[in-house]
C-alpha cells in the first residue's frame, strides 16, 4: 500500500500547479462558518501561482450557492470560478424536459429546475423520472424514512437522477445525509441511478473548461491538483480522471487520520483511502498554507 504523502500545508507543492480543483463544504466551511487557514491557502495560490476552480456536489447552479459563501465569509479572491453537481445535472435534466419530474429535496435546491421546461410530478405515480437532491428535511430525516416512496419508483422501474452525489456532509459538529444516500438506497432496491457530480465526468468536463478559460490555453493536466475530503467522490473522482489529489482527511472523517502525537498519521490516512480502492498523492489534516 503506497502512503499518502503528509504536507506540512499547500505551500508544499503550489507552484507543481496551474490549477486547483478544490472541494467546498468540509475544506473550507462547515455549513455554519467558513475555515480562514483554508480560505487564505487558496487566496495565496491564486494571488502568486494559479487558478482555484471551486467544484462542488451542491445540487444548486453555482450562481446560486455563491451567496452562501459570502454570508459564510468565505473571500471572493479565494476562488476564480465555480462548478457544481447542480450544473452539471442541469445538462442532465433538460434532456428529459418536460418530465413529468418528481421532485424530491428542500425548497432552497429549487434553483436547479429554473428554465428547464419540466413539469411536477406529485409521487413516483404519475412521474416519468425522479430528481433527488437530498432529503425534504436533512435536520432529522434518513434514507430509511424515504424507503417505502422510493420502492414505489423502482416498481415503476423509474430512473433517479440525483443532483448531488455526497452522502453526508458536516454540517457545525453534526453528520447530515445528502442525496447519495437517497441514491444508494435506491440502487440497493434495485432502481437505476444516474449523477454528474463528483465522482463522474461531467462536472471535471466543467471544471476543465473554466481552467482553461481562466489560463487562457490548454490545461496540462500534469499541472492539475485536486483538493477534497470525500474518498468516494473527491478522491474517486481525481483518481477516474487521473488527477493528482491532496486528501482533506480531517473534514467528515473526524481524527480518524489523526495519529497519537495530533498530527496526520498518513499509514491512517491510507487506511480510508484503501477502503473504497483509492488513492491520493497528499494528504493532510486540514486545508493551509
Amino acid at each position: 500500500m503506497t502512503l499518502p504523502h503528509a504536507l506540512n500545508g499547500l505551500g508544499d507543492i503550489a507552484a507543481d500547479y496551474d490549477i486547483l480543483l478544490c472541494d467546498v463544504w468540509g475544506v473550507i466551511h462547515d455549513g455554519r462558518e467558513s475555515w480562514p487557514a483554508a480560505c487564505d491557502a487558496l487566496s495565496r495560490f491564486n494571488r502568486d501561482h494559479g487558478h482555484v476552480v471551486l467544484i462542488s456536489n451542491s445540487p444548486r447552479p453555482a450562481s446560486d450557492v455563491v451567496a452562501q459563501l459570502d454570508r459564510l465569509g468565505a473571500p471572493r479572491e479565494s476562488w476564480r470560478a465555480f462548478v457544481t453537481s447542480g450544473d452539471a445535472t442541469r445538462m442532465v435534466l433538460a434532456k428529459r424536459a418536460p418530465g413529468p419530474v418528481w421532485m424530491i429535496g428542500p425548497d432552497r435546491d429549487w434553483p436547479l429546475y429554473e428554465g428547464l421546461g419540466l413539469v411536477t410530478a406529485r409521487d413516483a405515480s404519475d412521474a416519468a423520472f425522479i430528481s433527488v437532491t437530498g432529503p425534504v428535511d436533512d435536520e432529522t430525516e434518513t434514507p430509511e424514512d424515504y424507503r417505502e416512496r422510493l420502492s414505489a419508483g423502482v416498481a415503476r422501474d423509474l430512473e433517479l437522477i440525483c443532483a448531488n452525489p455526497d452522502r453526508v456532509v458536516q454540517r457545525g459538529d453534526k453528520l447530515i445525509y445528502c442525496g447519495g444516500a437517497l441514491a444508494d438506497l435506491y440502487e440497493s432496491l434495485g432502481g437505476r441511478v444516474t449523477m454528474a457530480g463528483k465522482p463522474f465526468g461531467p462536472i471535471y468536463e466543467l471544471a476543465m473548461a473554466e481552467g482553461q478559460r481562466l489560463l487562457g490555453r490548454p490545461v496540462d493536466r500534469s499541472r492539475v491538483l485536486c483538493i477534497g475530503d470525500g474518498v468516494v467522490t473527491d478522491v474517486l473522482g481525481a483518481n477516474r480522471q487521473a488527477l493528482d489529489c491532496l486528501f482533506v482527511a480531517q473534514g467528515i472523517h473526524g481524527d480518524a487520520a489523526r495519529g497519537p502525537d495530533g498530527r496526520l498519521d498518513a499509514g491512517r490516512a491510507a487506511d480510508l483511502l484503501k477502503a473504497e480502492t483509492t488513492y491520493a498523492r497528499y494528504a493532510t489534516l486540514d486545508l493551509m498554507w
